[in-house]
């Protein structure tokens, strides 16, 4: 290796650490605290290129970004997911129904940026590093382009939410994607009045959060000694 290819400042101060750790536990999904204020081209540019710099599986960088400021566009999508949002509640039985109607799942037209990250699956060819084994590698990938964007607003103070509930095929026919590229997320994207104490689907009651020491194995699935000592620091 190169000695211009190290880094000089690669080692973190404890100060940086923790500005890490407090922008990854303070990261929440935004749907209804949206302002009406534009984000700085320079800032969402900062955004992009935070997630540019997500690790891809073979270096492949799969993904594109498409930015939405048309409102006639986030309107369209945002009808698209009305649609299956209807659908959605009906998937859900008596007090769960109930709560899931009284959630605000999206704040699509009131963000002033809509970004869609999608995953070109052929970027590389038919035959990529690291995909010989597990092909979904680069829709994964894609999903650490999400979070890295994610974090990067949130230490701009930017909210960001993920709209989930909306079919692909709507989201392609809205911003003119191709059908062999996938759609991986429509993110709402703005400055806020606030973020939430604590994720809002934990404060509605939809479910709690696990506590870590229920989802950690030592060695084998759902095998571990009560005495490791890993388990008495979570």
């Amino acid at each position: 290796m190169e000695t211009n290819d190290i880094q000089g400042d690669a080692e973190f101060s404890a100060d940086e650490r923790d500005a890490v750790y407090k922008c990854i536990f303070n990261r929440r999904d935004v749907r209804g605290q949206f302002l009406p204020d534009p984000i700085p081209d320079q800032v969402l540019a900062r955004l992009l290129t935070a997630a540019h710099h997500a690790p891809s599986v073979g270096f492949m960088q799969p993904w594109d970004f498409i930015v939405v400021r048309d409102s006639a566009i986030k309107q369209r999508v945002r009808d698209s997911f009305q649609a299956a949002n209807l659908e959605a509640a009906g998937m859900f039985e008596d007090e769960k129904q109930k709560t899931y109607r009284q959630l605000k799942l999206e704040g699509i037209v009131e963000a002033p940026i809509g970004i869609c990250i999608t995953c070109d699956r052929s970027r590389t060819g038919a035959v990529g590093l690291g995909r010989t084994h597990q092909a979904d590698m680069d829709l994964y990938s894609a999903v650490c382009a999400v979070q890295n964007l994610w974090l990067a607003a949130r230490v701009e103070n930017i909210g960001v939410g993920w709209v989930s509930i909306i079919r692909h095929d709507d989201l392609r026919g809205a911003l003119g994607i191709p059908p062999s590229i996938q759609p991986i997320a429509y993110l709402c994207v703005g400055y806020v009045t606030h973020f939430l104490r604590k994720p809002e689907l934990e404060t509605a009651g939809w479910l709690p959060r696990m506590p870590l020491s229920d989802v950690v194995w030592i060695d084998r699935w759902h095998a571990r000694e009560a005495s490791d000592p890993l388990l008495q620091c979570l």
